[in-house]
């Protein structure tokens, strides 16, 4: 195995999910344990400077080429002699990717000038991120490797009759694919992947089967080095594959084991202070004395049965030795930048405390929220703190042997930080002395003390607060969905119960003595802070006509509004059986499994094409004529789409066989999609020139709404497309039949539109594992991979339940007040209700870092918590941006 020629075959490609970095060259390469950080860097490879493989090969004068995934490039710049770098990231391309590689094949195969050949091919993975593994394409893909992966076996068979010398090929690939093509999770489809070592050096009696064993990716980087007589990396944790060198006489074999066991118990003394109380290094050590022994036998030229049996105990010992030291390694690697995590999260807390001191004043009619940040800067207190912080910065960067985050920043990026928190602190302190210098607590309602909790305010506070110490269990997290389907049913049968309170009891009875524009959230409500603000401005649906209620409603719109909680239950409870999520069910068939089969595309075409119906149905009541006709079209475009790439069918289209990339009728749909955008746009510029005219911004808002909605509708896969008409439906029924009639107000409908946004977020198939990002969606409509757009593609996809419902509030609110202090109690109550559950978790990660799941469970989740607070300010902005509108017109 000490042949100078090794091709790597890797059929699975990298993408988005699953870090390249990492589990490619670290894993496999580096043969250490990947960082889940990995996951934001895959976007963006730098330079691998730790010791590996490529790097080794290259100091020992290796002449290696590769072609592939470009990511190989970036990482090892310089290391190939000639080499070929391709996109990864474009998805929507599973041929042309692929054929850059095989183009350069024959030529390369016939020369001798290489070492080492590295082929990466992408198109399996891409087309499991297209449509699934169940796709057609799949079997077509499979054959054209086989081709390859013979065309490669037959040259190298070729050379060896030539040149005497064995070669080695290794066929294998980095992840798996779950059942909906993706991966990143932790399901044995993904983790398991097959790894196949080819040479004719290695010995194999015929009819010897040998059953394939389970390894660890880290171990190839071992096997690597020593067949190509390289150094092993130095922070390789993995162990030799024996039966790599099972041929091989016993001499070599004990000297290849314990070159790896000197490497891993190097590695041991630096990772852990008691390592001569490990049992992989006890082991070690007790290797090493037989080996001695062994070696004396041996050079007494003993070849008597005793040698042999020795030789075999001394292999066993090893192998054991290696397995335990692996094991202890990869449990003792993981190492946490605490410094900077600490600091990140002392600014976390700080900003939700801010958060907290201003409820009062955030939610009062004025609806003003002034940040203390300038008057504490003149102030000894934040001099002090700045001080400290400065010399506790150097004390630690000085005295860290590990490599910090924070203390590589420039003292420039540093110092603002400490500036930051020291200003922070001191705005915390300011805000609490004047809370208890004017003698306010946060109460219900300031300016009511006597006023009631509503059973709803009670079920939205320990709601709240259930989800979040839901968070400290691994369970809870893997199975998140079914504590927010939990929650928007509670909800239900608690505005249930309202209603038939309101409807059988009447206004004036003693359970509604306290209306409603008198409730807020979470121990705040809107306060009349001047005896000249009436009642109207508390309640955020009022205009300028006089409020509805349940008794004014119609007969056949009071019986609606009985009925509406029951009907936003049954469509929940539909759309869970449309996607199954989380981990424990996940294996389970669903609906969505149903339509997706190639047995029954034409019952997806028929879903398909109604749900697009009803989309416009549910939209266009409010557009333009001319956002209703670019509507129109685009969802026309939409189906067309689908029916291009092979998704659905047309009535008369009885088969896919004509499938192309759908270029031409996704970008239809984009023009459509910026048309309207930009159509709401201009009426919300316009609205802020003619004041006096409110229509035009409410349809301007409306028509960004549409627009939006258009887009999700063209990312989103056909069988998700009955949650996009549920999601439209229950904000329909809830806008008519319950916001309006029991006139909530503006912190209440934010906490609900918040919560059914969670909730749709799940509902769309969507967990807290990164295997559920449907990537594919960011190449809807490129040709090429282009980061900034693929990203945003993405992030609305994975994200749209929480975006619609979101600008579905900014819409609602604004075209049911002319008040200014509803946008602004809306955009504090989000901000606030998106703030708390992140910085619980942030202290619960940091707590729980060791956990057995850290990587599987609470990272991912992190990482989700990460995205949605960026999304979260996005739309906290867009909340500034229309209030102030509002306040102007």
């Amino acid at each position: 195995m000490c042949k100078e020629n090794l091709t790597e075959n890797n059929p699975v490609a990298k993408d988005i999910k699953n870090p390249t970095k990492e589990d490619i060259e670290m894993a496999l390469m580096t043969g250490s344990l990947p960082g889940f950080i990995d996951v934001v860097r895959n976007l963006n490879s730098p330079a691998l400077l730790e010791d590996n493989v490529i790097t080794q090969a290259k100091a020992a004068g290796k002449r290696m080429i590769f072609y592939g995934d470009e990511t190989w490039v970036k990482l090892f710049p310089q290391h190939f002699v000639e080499y070929d770098g391709t996109t990864s990231f474009f998805v929507s391309d599973y041929t042309e990717v692929d054929d850059n590689v095989t183009r350069h094949l024959d030529k390369v195969l016939k020369r001798g000038d290489w070492d080492v050949l590295i082929l990466h091919y992408l198109g399996l993975d891409h087309i499991g991120h297209i449509s699934g593994p169940s796709s057609p394409l799949i079997g077509h893909k499979l054959s054209e490797m086989d081709s390859i992966l013979m065309k490669i076996h037959t040259s190298l068979l070729s050379e060896e009759r030539e040149n005497l010398s064995p070669n080695l090929l290794v066929l294998c690939g980095d992840h798996g694919m779950s059942e909906t093509g993706s991966h990143g999770a932790s399901s044995m489809e993904e983790v398991n992947t097959p790894l196949i070592l080819i040479s004719s050096a290695f010995e194999r009696k015929p009819g010897d089967i040998r059953r394939p064993k389970h390894v660890q990716q880290t171990d190839l980087a071992a096997t690597l080095a020593i067949g190509l007589g390289l150094p092993i990396p130095e922070n390789s944790v993995g162990s030799l594959l024996f039966p790599s060198i099972e041929g091989r006489p016993v001499r070599e074999q004990l000297r290849f084991l314990h070159l790896n066991a000197v490497q891993l118990s190097k590695l041991l003394q630096e990772n852990v202070p008691s390592y001569k109380k490990e049992p992989g290094f006890e082991q070690f050590k007790m290797a090493e004395r037989l080996h001695g022994n062994w070696i004396r036998l041996y050079l007494e030229e003993n070849t008597s049965e005793v040698l042999f049996n020795l030789g075999t105990k001394v292999r066993r010992q090893y192998l054991d030795a290696l397995r335990t030291l692996s094991l202890s390694l990869s449990r003792q690697v993981a190492q946490y930048d605490i410094y900077s995590m600490l600091v990140g999260t002392v600014m976390v807390l700080e900003v939700l405390t801010l958060l907290l001191l201003s409820i009062p004043q955030a939610l009062s009619s004025k609806a003003e929220l002034e940040v203390p940040l300038w008057s504490p800067v003149f102030s000894l207190l934040f001099y002090l703190m700045f001080l400290v912080l400065s010399a506790l910065h150097v004390i630690v960067c000085t005295s860290a042997e590990s490599s910090c985050y924070f203390c590589g920043l420039s003292w420039l990026m540093a110092g603002g930080v400490m500036v930051l928190i020291s200003a922070l602190l001191c705005a915390v302190v300011s805000a609490l002395a004047k809370m208890f210098a004017s003698g306010k607590l946060l109460s219900k309602n300031p300016a009511h003390p006597n006023s009631r909790w509503s059973e709803l305010d009670v079920v939205i506070l320990l709601g709240t607060m259930g989800h979040v110490l839901s968070l400290g269990a691994s369970s809870f997290i893997e199975e998140e969905h079914q504590t927010w389907y939990f929650l928007v049913n509670t909800l239900c049968l608690a505005l249930c119960h309202e209603i038939y309170r309101n409807c059988f009891l009447g206004d004036d009875c003693e359970p509604r003595r306290c209306s409603h524009g008198e409730r807020g959230f979470v121990n705040t409500a809107p306060a009349l802070q001047d005896g000249s603000i009436g009642h109207d401005e508390l309640e955020p649906h009022r205009a300028s006509k006089s409020p509805t209620s349940l008794n004014t409603l119609r007969g056949w719109e009071k019986w609606m509004a009985m009925a509406s909680p029951w009907v936003i239950l049954t469509c929940c409870r539909l759309l869970r059986s449309l996607n199954q999520t989380g981990v424990q069910w996940a294996h389970r068939p669903d609906l969505g499994h149903w339509l997706t089969s190639s047995d029954h595309k034409a019952e997806l075409s028929v879903l398909a094409a109604l749900s697009l119906i009803m989309i416009f149905a549910l939209v266009q009541r409010r557009c333009s004529l001319t956002s209703k006709v670019a509507m129109a079209l685009g969802l026309l475009g939409v189906y067309c789409y689908r029916a291009a790439i092979g998704n659905v069918l047309f009535p008369w289209q009885r088969d896919s066989k004509d499938i192309s990339k759908g270029l031409i009728e996704a970008r239809f749909v984009h023009v459509f999609v910026l048309g309207i955008l930009f159509t709401g746009t201009k009426d919300l510029l316009k609205s802020q020139v003619i004041a006096a005219d409110f229509t035009i911004k409410t349809v301007g808002l409306w028509e960004i709404y549409s627009g939006l909605v258009l887009l999700a509708a063209l990312l989103f896969r056909p069988h998700n497309l009955p949650v996009l008409v549920f999601s439209l439906l229950i904000q329909t029924i809830m806008t008519k039949f319950i916001w309006k009639p029991l006139r909530h107000d503006a912190a209440e409908i934010t906490v609900m539109h918040y919560w059914f946004g969670q909730a749709f977020f799940y509902f769309q198939g969507n967990s807290n594992n990164i295997a559920t990002v449907d990537i594919s969606a960011g190449f809807v409509g490129l040709d090429t991979y282009v980061e900034v757009p693929a990203v945003f593609l993405t992030a609305f996809a994975t994200f749209a339940g929480p975006v619609l419902w979101a600008s579905h509030l900014v819409s609602f609110l604004s075209s049911e007040t002319s008040s200014g202090s509803a946008l602004s109690h809306a955009c504090f109550c989000y901000a606030l209700i998106c703030s708390f559950p992140v910085s619980a978790y942030i202290i619960l990660v940091t707590s729980l870092r060791y956990h057995l799941f850290i990587w599987s469970v609470f990272s991912p989740k992190l990482l989700y918590e990460g995205m949605h607070i960026l999304i979260t300010a996005a739309i906290c902005v867009f909340f500034t941006a229309m209030d102030q509108t509002n306040t102007k017109s």
